[in-house]
């Protein structure tokens, strides 16, 4: 072979090799996990939501106008107060909660929370609110009726709902709604949320170029929304009948540790000083020997009556409790806060003797 066809030779060969690993790092490329799942989605070809907006599309100035009016109730310096009564993150936190997303646990919610600095309240987060497909599932139609119809497929219908009905204020404006849309889309899933291996996660990265088969494709979206749910799934309860309930101090039915952790994250959230209520609560042995002898009861001030009927707001008193579902508060943490309040009314304290209790499955 003469030194011309050996140039030749080579080129093609370095050519060829180039394409090769062009080719092969295109297939491995795999995707960061910082990336929005909504966005993921849509390079697959899904169907975006109408709520949707890409994360190349998202405005600084409305996310943090969103955050604000979620946040605080204004959207703008000079913009009108959204409700003068709530904020939508008195019963809403804004941060991941469940340490598992294909499901609803409060007992894993509660620790999860309690480790990571949040609240334990009575309504889904928004973080991940615009992966969802259905809003006020389940049984919201027994406290809303036919206002759920429009709100449960729609998210900007279900903010409005939220907005007039459950913060007992107005509803929102354009700009507003633009407005936390933007900020929602920004506190969207992100695949490292979805807990994917690193074998789903490479083939959802091979299956977005476009030159990918369509049934890749449509695994791949499969395998990202088998990762959470598509709704917050709402039971009602009905009170623990009395005689059930753990009302004496003797062999108390609850953890300690945990009723602390929800009087705490839950219940002290909107009943402290400057909370959203006038009902007060504190830490002092008299409100826990007041909340003792309420739950012997069937009245409204009841712990067990309370949480899972709620409370409505009155002329003149707009501010009123939502109830708390199954999937947001258990029957066990139900006796969980009542052993704490207990053994708190009792002796002020808790004491060594009720720091570790074997707790029934109910």
């Amino acid at each position: 072979m003469n030194l011309k066809a050996k140039i030749s030779f080579l080129s093609l060969l370095f050519i060829g090799v180039y394409f090769f690993l062009t080719a092969f790092v295109n297939q491995t490329e795999i995707l960061d996990s910082s990336r929005k799942v909504a966005d993921v989605l849509n390079k697959l070809g899904d169907k975006p939501a109408l709520h949707f907006i890409a994360s190349s599309q998202l405005d600084s100035a409305k996310v943090n106008a969103g955050y604000k009016l979620v946040t605080t109730g204004f959207a703008t310096s000079d913009s009108k107060r959204q409700s003068k009564h709530f904020v939508c993150t008195d019963c809403h936190n804004i941060e991941r909660e469940d340490p598992d997303l294909t499901q609803s646990n409060p007992e894993a919610r509660l620790e999860y929370v309690s480790e990571n600095g949040l609240k334990f309240l009575p309504a889904t987060t928004l973080y991940g609110t615009v992966n969802k497909k259905h809003w006020y599932n389940g049984d919201y139609y027994q406290k809303y009726g036919e206002l759920v119809d429009p709100a449960r497929d729609t998210l900007e219908n279900a903010i409005q709902l939220c907005a007039v009905v459950c913060s007992q204020g107005r509803a929102l404006e354009k700009d507003e709604m633009d407005a936390v849309m933007h900020y929602f889309n920004s506190i969207g899933y992100t695949l490292n949320d979805l807990n994917l291996t690193d074998k789903e996660l490479t083939y959802i990265s091979q299956s977005i170029p476009e030159k990918a088969l369509d049934d890749d494709k449509n695994d791949a979206m499969d395998i990202i929304e088998s990762k959470y749910l598509e709704y917050s799934p709402a039971t009602f309860m009905k009170p623990m009948a009395i005689e059930k309930r753990n009302l004496g101090k003797k062999n108390p039915r609850g953890s300690l540790e945990r009723g602390k952790k929800i009087y705490d994250l839950s219940c002290m959230t909107c009943h402290k000083e400057g909370g959203v209520t006038n009902y007060k609560l504190s830490n002092e042995q008299l409100t826990h020997k007041h909340l003792k002898y309420w739950a012997g009861t069937n009245k409204v001030f009841s712990v067990y009556n309370i949480t899972r009927k709620g409370t409505y707001s009155k002329n003149g008193y707009k501010p009123y409790m939502p109830n708390y579902t199954k999937e947001r508060l258990s029957d066990q943490q139900l006796e969980d806060l009542m052993s704490y309040i207990n053994a708190m009314a009792d002796n002020g304290t808790i004491s060594k003797k009720y720091r570790t209790i074997s707790t029934p499955s109910f």
